[in-house]
């Protein structure tokens, strides 16, 4: 019976053969690539990227996304690998810089160290911060590299494999993005909706992608062109933010002081040799996390955690004080980075929210992520390759410098950093074009992001929504006019990807469901066992 069922299914189309470059033209991509990033100025703006990623890491509440969303407002006049040098490295540096009050005041610098705070701080309270802070630098670099290596390995390929894509195979590639995203929202899957549907709309707003008419504008000049996005990120990662802070502050609040005492710094070849195995598991689970769009460091970070938990052998030091949790949980969060650029630009949609605003740049730029960029110019891909490792290699130098400096940064008070931080989302925006009117955007947005901050909407979808929105429609319109509905049906890829998106967003409720009807049983029973004797 199967078989015969088996064999009625339609025939899946033979997948395109993997483009393989030349080996000289190969060779050249690789040089080219590298010796763009390897000139002073480029460096320059690598060390100056390096510096503010660091105290942006350090500052809890300045998140990754923050800091690249003021840093791209002041990057916009520059050129392209420039700009991209001081956002990836602002990025890079970032997941050195958190780890710091993680492990020293039980505080995420960036949402990607939130395990770091499972073992970073127990082991800083035994006078072990300086060991922690060391091994978790070890473990972010190694975690970079293979997140660089896998950069360079899957670009190329994954960018060919996809332009062989026709409109629907594109839409449910959108689709899937979007549907990951919210699916990871941290179980708030109908606010993740809620919040996508908000960024979609903003989408529309502007002129149709098909006929060119201008729609949904008010009759503002300024929204004939669409909804500016930086001014859009930046509000609601930026502005948001620091408002929610300021709602949310005690006046007389007792801040947890760093903890000052480092004690050992450089670990011994007797604990380097015990920190290879927590390092290769969390190098191979953020390798795969990363390639899934919109799952950050901080979920492969908790999961590679999870691992080695399970595969070690002092199980119980876990969540107590054990290097093995933190160097695992580190390692993989960075790892994660390679994966998402990778996504990011071979597939045009975005790995995570920071990669969300980096597309929002790269347009500005007049570069389009997407299939086209790589198989084109594959000598980019080696350029961020370059980038990544350049900025790897000083962040590691001066995550091992010992930073008591940074000890006394933790005690800035939130009300200076606050100011600081909205002068930069007011100045970047109006550099952008010199427009008071995005600076009313992202006022606007700002307090929009408030209240999603306030009520649980992730805002996220809302800015892959915006960015993508225009793709979506156009792929769907598309399909719609050439082959109808039928378009869709007769492609599997886009039907795997529409799988895939309903799963993400169907499983994580019902299984929630799940563990609610077996907790209320299990009460049930419980309350039975009392009330019998």
């Amino acid at each position: 019976m199967i078989p015969e069922l088996l064999l009625q299914l339609p025939q899946l189309p033979q997948l395109p053969q993997l483009p393989q470059l030349p080996l000289p033209i190969a060779a050249t991509a690789v040089t080219d690539g590298i010796g763009v990033v390897l000139q002073w100025d480029t460096l320059l703006y690598i060390g100056l990227g390096m510096l503010v990623g660091m105290l942006v890491g350090a500052f809890p509440g300045v998140t990754a996304t923050m800091a690249v969303a003021l840093a791209s407002g002041f990057t916009l006049t520059m050129d392209p690998i420039q700009g991209l040098a001081v956002l990836l490295t602002i990025y890079v540096a970032a997941q050195f810089g958190d780890r710091v009050p993680a492990i020293l005041i039980n505080t995420p610098g960036t949402p990607a160290s939130i395990a770091t705070t499972f073992d970073g701080y127990p082991l800083a309270k035994q006078g072990k911060a300086g060991l922690a802070m060391t091994a978790s630098a070890f473990g972010s670099a190694f975690g970079m590299v293979i997140g660089i290596i896998v950069l360079s390995l899957f670009a190329i390929p994954l960018a060919g494999l996809a332009r062989q894509f026709g409109p629907p195979e594109m839409f449910a590639l959108v689709v899937f993005g979007l549907t990951m995203m919210i699916g990871v929202s941290s179980g708030r899957i109908f606010k993740g909706l809620v919040a996508g549907a908000f960024g979609l709309l903003l989408a529309t707003v502007g002129r149709d992608p098909i006929t060119g008419d201008q729609r949904f504008t008010l009759g503002i000049l300024e929204l004939n062109g669409g909804v500016p996005f930086i001014p859009v990120i930046i509000g609601l990662f930026g502005v948001a933010e620091v408002l929610n802070q300021m709602v949310t502050h005690r006046r007389n609040a007792v801040q947890d002081k760093p903890i000052s005492q480092l004690g050992q710094w450089m670990p011994d070849r007797a604990m380097f040799r015990r920190l290879a195995k927590p390092m290769g598991i969390g190098a191979g689970t953020g390798s795969v996390v990363g390639l899934v769009p919109a799952v950050g460091g901080d979920i492969a970070g908790i999961i590679a955690w999870d691992n080695a938990k399970r595969f070690s052998k002092r199980q119980d030091e876990f969540g107590k004080g054990s290097i093995e949790g933190l160097t695992s949980a580190d390692t993989s969060s960075t790892a994660t980075l390679g994966g998402s650029v990778t996504t990011t630009m071979a597939l045009g949609v975005p790995g995570d929210s920071v990669m969300a605003v980096l597309i929002g740049s790269m347009m500005i730029w007049g570069i389009q992520p997407g299939p086209a960029l790589f198989t084109n110019d594959p000598s980019l891909v080696y350029t961020l390759a370059t980038i990544l490792l350049v900025a790897t290699v000083l962040s590691l130098g001066l995550s091992l410098v010992r930073m008591k400096s940074m000890v006394k940064l933790l005690e800035l008070k939130n009300q200076y950093l606050w100011i600081i931080i909205l002068v930069f989302c007011m100045v970047g925006t109006y550099s952008i074009s010199n427009s008071v009117f995005d600076v009313f955007v992202m006022l606007i947005m700002g307090l929009i992001g408030l209240f999603m901050l306030r009520f649980g909407f992730p805002a996220g979808p809302a800015v892959l929504g915006l960015i993508l929105g225009p793709l979506a429609e156009s792929n769907l319109r598309r399909t719609l006019i050439g082959d109808g509905w039928s378009g869709f049906l007769t492609s599997p890829i886009a039907l795997v990807l529409f799988a895939i998106s309903a799963a993400a967003l169907l499983l994580p409720p019902l299984r929630q469901m799940r563990l609610r009807r077996k907790q209320a049983l299990k009460d049930k029973d419980e309350g039975l066992s009392v009330l019998i004797p």
